[in-house]
C-alpha cells in the first residue's frame, strides 16, 4: 500500500538518524574533516560555474548574434565530454600512479589510466600517490576527482575562444576527448601529479601552465590549422550583448575564488591568502589596463577592461598561494602591462596578424600564464604555506631545494616547464587536429559560415520572426486576421 510504504520509509529514516545521533563516528571516517571537504566541494562548484554559465554566457555575448548559440553549445558539450572521460580514464592518467617505476622523465611522464567510479574509489581517502607525502588529504577521493575535473573541463573551453565562429561542432567532439586524454593529462601529471617537473621543484599553484598556457598555445595552433573566420566577421567583430559579457566576466572573477582558493586542499590560512591575492592582483591588473588605455588616448572599453581582468586572474593563478600581497600587486602590474603591450604591438607581427585568434586567447591566457609562471621564481614567499608541525613550504618534501623566496634555480625550472608546455601542447594539438581532419572537416562549410547558428543548431539567440523559429521549411508568414466582434 502506498500509505504503508511511506510510513515504513519515514520510520527507517528516523531509525537511521537515531543511529547517527548516538554513534557519530558512523557519519564519516576519522580522517575526513568536514570543513576541508565542504570547502573543496564548494570551491569545485565555483570553478564549475566559471564554465557553466560563466564562459558560456561570456562567449554568447561577445560573439556576433548569429554565433551566440553555437558558442554556448560548444561550451556545454565540452563540459559534458570531459566529465565522462575524466571519470572513466583521464583522472588516473593525471593524478594516479606513474606508468614507470623509476625517477626518469619517461617513468614519471604520465599516470596509469583507470576508472574512479567504484564505491571504494569514490568514498576512500583522497590521495595523489606521487605527492601525498606531507599532510594527508582530509576529504574523499570523489571530492578530489570533481575538483580536478572542473579544472580539466575549463581548459578546452578556454581554448575554444580561439576558434569560435568557424570550428565544426562535429569535429569539436572527438578533438576534446583526444586533447584531454593526450595533452591535458600529461601536463597535469608532470606538474601536479608528482611527475618529472613537480619532482624537480616546478610550481604551478592552480594552473597558469597546465591550464592557461596550454590553452593559449593550443588555441593559437588550432586557429592556424582550422583557418580564419569569414573576412566580414573579422572586420565587423561587434559583440551582440555587452550585458552578457559583463555577467560572464563577473562569474569568472568570483568563481576564481574557488579556482585558487581550493588549491591549498585545506580550508586554512593559505586558502584565505590565495583568495585575497587573487582578487587584489585582478583589481590592480584591470586598473593598470585602463590606465594604459588613457595613456595611449584610447577609450576604456568594457571588452578591454575584461581583458585586463582576465589577465590579472590568469597571471596570479600560478602563484596565488606562493606570494604575499605585495607580490600579488607586482604580478598584476607587470602582467597587465606586458599583455596590454602585446595586444597593442606584438599583434602586428606577421604570425599573429595572419592567425585569426577570435578572442585573443594567446594573449590573455598564453602570455599572461607564462608571465605569471615565471614570476613565481621572482616573488615566491617561503612562509606562505604553513602546516602545523611542519612549518613553511621550504620544509615540505620536494620544495626545500628551490622554494626560498624566489631563486634562480626555481626560475630556471619555471622556464623549462613553460618551454615543455608550449612545445608539447602546440605540437600535440597540431597532430590531433590533423588526425580528426582525416575523418571529418574541421571547419564549417561556406554556407554554414554565412548563416551561423540556424544552419548548425536550428535556432538563434534572438529570433526575429516566425519562419525563423520554424526552420527553413516553415510556412510563409501570414498577417493575423482582424479581431471579430466581441461576444455578447
Amino acid at each position: 500500500m502506498p500509505g504503508g510504504g511511506s510510513v515504513y520509509l519515514q520510520r527507517e529514516k528516523w531509525r537511521r538518524m537515531s543511529i547517527l545521533a548516538t554513534a557519530e563516528w558512523l557519519a564519516y571516517p576519522s580522517w575526513l574533516n568536514a570543513g576541508d571537504n565542504a570547502w573543496q566541494m564548494t570551491a569545485a562548484t565555483f570553478v564549475g560555474l566559471m564554465s557553466l554559465p560563466g564562459l558560456a554566457v561570456l562567449y554568447g555575448g561577445v560573439m556576433q548574434k548569429r554565433w551566440s548559440v553555437n558558442s554556448m553549445m560548444l561550451t556545454f558539450v565540452a563540459f559534458c565530454l570531459v566529465l565522462v572521460a575524466w571519470c572513466l580514464w583521464a583522472f588516473k592518467m593525471g593524478f594516479g600512479s606513474p606508468i614507470g617505476s623509476g625517477k626518469g622523465f619517461l617513468d614519471t611522464f604520465w599516470g596509469k589510466s583507470g576508472t574512479v567510479l567504484s564505491t571504494g574509489a569514490e568514498e576512500g581517502q583522497a590521495i595523489i600517490p606521487s605527492i601525498t607525502t606531507g599532510p594527508a588529504f582530509h576529504f574523499p577521493e570523489a571530492s578530489l576527482v570533481y575538483f580536478q575535473f572542473v579544472f580539466a573541463a575549463i581548459t578546452p573551453i578556454l581554448m575554444l575562444g580561439s576558434v569560435l565562429g568557424r570550428i565544426s561542432f562535429k569535429a569539436w567532439i572527438p578533438f576534446v576527448l583526444l586533447w584531454i586524454t593526450f595533452v591535458y593529462t600529461v601536463n597535469a601529471f608532470l606538474i601536479w601529479g608528482g611527475g618529472y617537473f613537480a619532482a624537480h621543484g616546478a610550481l604551478d599553484y592552480s594552473g597558469g601552465y597546465v591550464i592557461h598556457l596550454a590553452a593559449g598555445i593550443s588555441g593559437f595552433v588550432a586557429a592556424a590549422v582550422i583557418g580564419p573566420r569569414l573576412q566580414r566577421d573579422r572586420e565587423i567583430d561587434a559583440p551582440n550583448n555587452l550585458l552578457m559579457v559583463a555577467a560572464g566576466a563577473g562569474l569568472l572573477w568570483l568563481g576564481w575564488n574557488g579556482f585558487n582558493g581550493g588549491d591549498s586542499y585545506y580550508a586554512g590560512a593559505n586558502a584565505s591568502a590565495a583568495v585575497v591575492n587573487t582578487n587584489l592582483c585582478t583589481a590592480v591588473a584591470m586598473l593598470v589596463w585602463i590606465a594604459w588605455d588613457y595613456i595611449f588616448r584610447d577609450k576604456p572599453s568594457l571588452i578591454g577592461s575584461v581583458n585586463g581582468m582576465i589577465t590579472g586572474l590568469v597571471a596570479i593563478t600560478p602563484s596565488a598561494g606562493f606570494v604575499n600581497g605585495y607580490g600579488a600587486i607586482a604580478v598584476g602590474v607587470i602582467a597587465s602591462t606586458i599583455v596590454w603591450m602585446a595586444i597593442r604591438f606584438l599583434s602586428r607581427a606577421p604570425v599573429f596578424r595572419h592567425v585569426d585568434d577570435t578572442l585573443g586567447v594567446v594573449y590573455t591566457h598564453g602570455i599572461a600564464g607564462l608571465c605569471g609562471g615565471l614570476m613565481v621564481g621572482l616573488f615566491a614567499d617561503p612562509h606562505l604555506v604553513e602546516y602545523i608541525g611542519i612549518g613553511g613550504a621550504e620544509s615540505l618534501p620536494g620544495f626545500s631545494s628551490v622554494f626560498n623566496g624566489g631563486s634562480w634555480k626555481l626560475l630556471r625550472w619555471q622556464a623549462e616547464t613553460a618551454a615543455w608546455v608550449i612545445v608539447f601542447s602546440g605540437a600535440m594539438t597540431f597532430v590531433l587536429l590533423k588526425i580528426v581532419g582525416i575523418f571529418m572537416p574541421l571547419r564549417l562549410s561556406d554556407e554554414e559560415l554565412e548563416i551561423g547558428d540556424h544552419a548548425i543548431h536550428g535556432n538563434e539567440v534572438y529570433p526575429s520572426d516566425v519562419p525563423t523559429l520554424g526552420g527553413p521549411h516553415a510556412p510563409a508568414w501570414q498577417p493575423s486576421p482582424a479581431p471579430g466582434p466581441a461576444a455578447g
